[in-house]
């Protein structure tokens, strides 16, 4: 890749990723009652994840997702989405019929509802989905091992 080994990059990336991180999250955790969600929250995930793969590479970016695998994030994405669903069916409701609470903690009070696992699910659907894709466009530029492996041409080898 390009840009792997520029210092000024590595350095910024290595600060903004886990701040862009946080950031997704509370797009996510926003989501319920704002503008935001998961899908917001993937987006900016996956946009961390392909700095990082721009700075230090792609593999060490996917070794950062969740279980070390873009792919296994976007399945456990989509798992938890579907499975989402399947407490409303149990109380013969309609599928995604989500329910809502209210914990309170003194003077303040936190909406909650499963709505929060179906976001999640669709977050990490879209951090792995779309990470991953960008990290294996990013890869497409990389030298094969392949490749550098190759013998030289002969004719180069003679003086």
């Amino acid at each position: 890749m390009k840009f792997a080994g520029d210092v000024l990059l590595r350095n910024v990336c290595s600060r903004v990723y886990v701040l862009a991180l946080l950031a997704s999250v509370w797009i996510l955790l926003r989501g319920h009652n704002e503008p935001g969600g998961g899908f917001i929250g993937g987006l900016v995930a996956a946009a961390a994840s392909i700095a990082l793969a721009m700075a230090f590479g792609v593999q060490r970016a996917a070794r950062r997702f969740p279980f070390r695998a873009p792919v296994r994030c976007g399945v456990l994405g989509v798992l938890i989405t579907v499975a989402s669903g399947a407490p409303a069916l149990w109380r013969g409701e309609a599928y995604l019929t989500h329910p809502w609470s209210k914990l309170e903690f003194g003077q303040f009070a936190l909406d909650v509802s499963s709505v929060l696992v179906f976001d999640l699910g669709v977050y990490l659907c879209v951090w792995g989905a779309l990470g991953g894709l960008a990290l294996e466009l990013l890869d497409l530029d990389a030298p094969s091992d392949a490749a550098s492996r190759a013998p030289q041409d002969a004719s180069e080898d003679q003086p």
